[in-house]
């Protein structure tokens, strides 16, 4: 101790006297808002930013101002999920041959084989898109094969 408080140039009557004080009125508060940030951002899953949280504690009554929001998030690690909006990817205005549409939204089918369907979606990775292929067999509602592939 003798050696911290050299370093701090304080004696250690003062470091005892600064350690044994109760907390400020105003560190109190900080501690409240902290806690009540920190159970927005959970409630809202993780997407609610600064300026959501803000709102949502000033409509609750606090008077909380966006920066100490965002302080608070930022020391203890918070940072909201970017949610993308969606955008169409598919171009249907095209003079490209389309395939028939055999089912005719009679997604019922009486015996296995009989009617299967298909879809297509690709995912974002670190490495590329992966792109997913999956066929249904519409009788017992099972798949009946898949496949995962990439542009590499």
């Amino acid at each position: 101790m003798t050696k911290l408080c050299e370093v701090l140039q304080v004696t250690r009557s003062g470091y005892y006297a600064w350690d044994k004080r109760p907390k400020s009125r105003r560190e109190l508060r900080r501690e409240r808002i902290a806690k009540m940030v920190e159970e927005e951002f959970y409630a809202s899953h993780r997407i609610f930013g600064s300026k959501k949280i803000t709102k949502n504690l000033r409509n609750k009554g606090e008077k909380v101002s966006r920066g100490l929001v965002a302080k608070i998030m930022r020391e203890k690690g918070l940072v909201s999920k970017v949610v993308k909006k969606y955008k169409a990817t598919t171009n249907s205005k095209h003079n490209l041959p389309v395939a028939e549409n055999l089912l005719n939204r009679e997604f019922v089918a009486a015996r296995l084989n009989e009617k299967w369907v298909s879809d297509i979606t690709y995912v974002p990775t670190d490495e590329g898109w992966l792109y997913v292929a999956g066929i249904l067999d519409l009788h017992g509602h099972e798949v009946v094969g898949w496949a995962m592939g990439s542009t590499r």
